[in-house]
């Protein structure tokens, strides 16, 4: 009898001590959001369009309570906003159903900043320039684009943002039966020379300069680790970048999210809003996971906090670059 009772209370306490590690494990495992309201907050996501499908719906819903409790000032699309062939005028049914009646939030009702990815070139990519002529969140003034964000209300603490069309840069889309005709009516060259003198500003007040376009220059993926498309980027922009001293380039295309530092330049992948393939690491990656969601990023004029978070609001990874 004494043994039965001596054997119950050791496998009690073995429970009870199991369930502590695994709580503890836990909540190691999944830190809480952290959010600062005197910060320009931004969510960074990408590659979504589809309806509602793969993901997508869970995923919206949680960008928008993370955009509430952070109180995010805008969104950055990196691209491919609608599968599987862009959209084909302003008012395609797509604008609809894979974007108004999906990001529904009150807290994602503010300004959208996208960039155009390789599906969007497959119907009409300047129907998504004069959506915006129409809606009071889609803002793409054109397929390339700038805008300044002041930082703790201080105009002489900014952060610059480019958001460029990396289509153009990939010479195999050229003779793409898909891409190829809207590819060709643009100037890579033109691009590259304006975004050298944006990048170039001479202002004292610019304390941050990010880049943001669809196709990636480093990913740990075995698909595209070293395909056609990274290696152009990466041969057209990596020491373009590096020249003017970029903080961070943002990119989506692969369905991931990862974060990579190559020669001093940090590389976020944010493309996982919808769909989530496979993963792995390079030498230079300090995270890569494939998981659906998507990144929150917090800036103020001395850091940049960044946050992955997936689909159930769990804090997959933080960083911070500091000036």
């Amino acid at each position: 009898m004494h043994r039965i009772i001596v054997y119950s209370l050791l496998v009690f306490c073995v429970s009870l001590c199991t369930h502590t590690l695994n709580a503890q494990t836990t909540k190691k495992q999944t830190p809480k959001l952290e959010v600062n309201p005197d910060a320009v907050n931004f969510i960074v996501m990408g590659d979504w369009g589809r309806n509602g499908e793969d993901h997508q719906k869970p995923v919206a819903a949680q960008m928008g309570k993370v955009a509430a409790a952070a109180s995010v000032d805008f969104i950055i699309s990196t691209g491919d906003n609608f599968y599987p062939l862009g959209v084909i005028s302003e008012f395609d049914p797509s604008w609809k159903y894979s974007f108004e009646d999906i990001y529904t939030a009150f807290s994602l009702q503010w300004d959208w900043y996208p960039v155009l990815g390789n599906h969007d070139y497959g119907s009409n990519p300047d129907a998504q320039v004069a959506y915006s002529k129409i809606s009071r969140r889609w803002r793409m003034p054109s397929r390339y684009y700038s805008k300044k964000f002041v930082l703790n209300g201080d105009t002489t603490q900014q952060l610059l943002i480019a958001f460029i069309d990396t289509n153009p840069f990939l010479k195999d889309f050229y003779t793409n039966s898909n891409y190829g005709p809207n590819v060709k009516s643009q100037d890579s060259t033109a691009q590259k020379v304006w975004l050298k003198a944006v990048l170039g500003d001479p202002s004292p007040n610019i304390k941050w300069k990010l880049v943001v376009g669809h196709h990636p220059m480093f990913t740990g993926s075995d698909k595209r680790r070293e395909g056609y498309d990274t290696r152009n980027i990466r041969s057209s922009l990596k020491k373009l970048l590096e020249e003017y001293q970029v903080d961070a380039y943002l990119a989506g295309h692969d369905h991931s999210l990862q974060h990579i530092v190559v020669d001093g330049l940090n590389h976020f992948v944010s493309g996982a809003a919808s769909e989530a393939t496979q993963v792995g690491r390079l030498p230079q990656s300090k995270f890569a996971v494939s998981r659906y969601g998507f990144m929150l990023f917090s800036a103020t004029a001395h850091g940049i906090l960044i946050q992955a978070i997936d689909e159930h609001g769990v804090v997959l990874y933080r960083t911070e670059l500091k000036k």
